[in-house]
């Protein structure tokens, strides 16, 4: 049986939803120096900062907030036609100091209990794979956890999130700019939003570098280069 600790956080919303409501899981890192700050945060209402679950270096779980009420984790976001995706989701913050203050390694540990975590959720609430997302994919321009260093092809092997086959199959020469508008084509079909499908903005570069953070973390660029395009290509048609 899976053991978690109740450590609850006055950061809710009160009403209490239905586990129809419940369709995602979003995965955070908590970007602070210390385990003992980034309780003290989750639990301070003026913070106005919560998760359902928090998950420490060691590997504890600790449940913060009920899973039928919304916890503060996702803020402004966006994914398929889902705003605001708090009132639709399960926000789970492993501790990782995060880019701002040494991103490290996740443990062995945290992964370990967050898969099992995670196969509880899934089973309870019927949560479709491919809603196991991170907090960059659904709030690209501001947010970058949990980065790169996030295993997902390791959750992806028990069904936690969508992930590509390599395919040796020769791509039709196009031209960049026909590439750029396939590519956001495809995002938009995976779900990410927050941009045009035909017209570049200044802010695509973001969403280019949340795809790679979360498929191609060895090669994060900021460019739609071929590997990033044909990533694109395979997911969108699965």
């Amino acid at each position: 049986m899976l053991k978690i600790i109740s450590d609850p956080s006055p950061n809710f919303s009160k009403y209490t939803r239905s586990k129809k409501q419940i369709e995602f899981v979003i995965i955070h890192y908590t970007g602070m120096q210390s385990e003992i700050e980034t309780i003290q945060r989750l639990k301070d209402e003026r913070s106005k900062v919560s998760c359902h679950y928090y998950i420490d270096r060691k590997g504890l779980i600790f449940q913060m907030v009920k899973d039928n009420k919304v916890a503060w984790h996702a803020g402004k976001s966006k994914w398929k036609s889902f705003n605001n995706l708090n009132e639709n989701s399960i926000g789970i913050e492993l501790a990782n100091r995060g880019h701002e203050f040494g991103y490290q390694n996740f443990s062995k540990f945290q992964i370990s209990s967050l898969i099992n975590l995670c196969k509880k959720l899934k089973s309870k609430y019927m949560i479709r794979k491919e809603n196991f997302l991170g907090h960059s994919d659904i709030a690209p321009l501001r947010k970058l956890d949990p980065g790169e260093k996030f295993p997902w092809k390791e959750l992806s092997k028990d069904n936690f999130g969508i992930w590509f086959k390599n395919s040796k199959k020769k791509q039709t020469k196009i031209s960049q700019k026909k590439k750029e508008m396939l590519f956001f084509k495809n995002l938009y079909k995976i779900g990410y939003r927050y941009f045009k499908i035909k017209k570049r903005l200044r802010s695509d570069k973001l969403i280019i570098i949340s795809f790679q953070k979360h498929y191609l973390p060895q090669d994060v660029t900021g460019k739609i280069d071929q590997k990033t395009f044909k990533i694109s290509q395979f997911l969108a048609e699965t």
